[in-house]
């Protein structure tokens, strides 16, 4: 009988914050890199994502970390854990930029990224993914909240100038609406909240074909995003859902119930 092997931890790629930018009121920009990018294990998808380690200072940790001993040995020191969206990758300057949402003193991501200088270090896991707009589709459809800006942002600059579809985001605040240019066939539209995101997918004039969805943001409104799916009975092949955050829930409790029926979107 063959033993099964261990797990292999995901590699820490340690980075240097060189740029820090305030791109909007509740958008930070951070540009990351040097001799550590060479262990960030990147992929072609333009909904890749990371898995950001914050270790508190006061535990005087040195990256990269071993989660493993710390997990049995000191497991108070553990690193909190975050997934962000890379909004790009440059590996001919080893460097990611990774946009953080920052909303006051919440959260633990957020307020590191009002806080970061040049010099200061982020240590990140992976990249994730599993999206990149079928150039094949008949046409797009993209949903999704201020979370989803940076992959929305991505899908919309592979695409080519004949791409088709619709873009839809609740985004309240008129200064964090930020894409890039998207081709004259692919419509952005802008809601003020989750319900208005809703009625304006109810109310789309649907073309002829599947879509190819990318549809991720808040946990309740997804579900709500999938039922409509439903109704229009698009293959689940031709979807890209899942809810990025869940309201009232920090990521830890949210990453648990994803296992379980509350949090899973079918």
């Amino acid at each position: 009988m063959t033993q099964e092997q261990p797990r292999r931890a995901p590699e820490q790629a340690v980075l240097t914050v060189q740029q820090v930018e305030q791109v909007s009121p509740d958008l930070i920009r951070i540009t990351a890199g040097g001799d550590g990018y060479d262990a960030f294990r990147d992929n072609d998808s333009t909904d890749k994502y990371v898995k950001i380690l914050f270790a508190d200072p006061a535990h005087g940790l040195r990256p990269p970390y071993d989660l493993a001993q710390l997990r049995e040995e000191s497991p108070e020191k553990l690193p909190t854990r975050r997934t962000y969206t890379v909004r790009s990758a440059d590996p001919a300057e080893r460097r990611l930029v990774i946009d953080f949402v920052v909303h006051g003193d919440e959260g633990v991501a957020g307020p590191w990224a009002r806080a970061a200088q040049p010099g200061d270090t982020l240590v990140v896991s992976g990249a994730g993914g599993g999206y990149r707009p079928d150039p094949a589709a008949p046409w797009h459809l993209l949903v999704g909240d201020h979370t989803a800006l940076p992959a929305i942002s991505s899908a919309i600059e592979s695409m080519d100038a004949a791409t088709r579809g619709h873009v839809l985001l609740s985004v309240t605040d008129a200064a964090d609406r930020i894409l890039p240019e998207a081709p004259a066939g692919l419509t952005v539209t802008w809601t003020q909240s989750d319900d208005e995101l809703l009625a304006a997918l109810g109310a789309l004039a649907w073309a002829d074909g599947h879509p190819h969805v990318f549809a991720h943001g808040e946990r309740a409104t997804i579900k709500e995003v999938r039922a409509v799916l439903k109704q229009r009975e698009v293959p689940r092949e031709s979807l890209s859902i899942s809810a990025y955050w869940a309201r009232g829930r920090a990521e830890d409790q949210f990453q648990a119930e994803k296992r379980e029926p509350i949090g899973q979107i079918e």
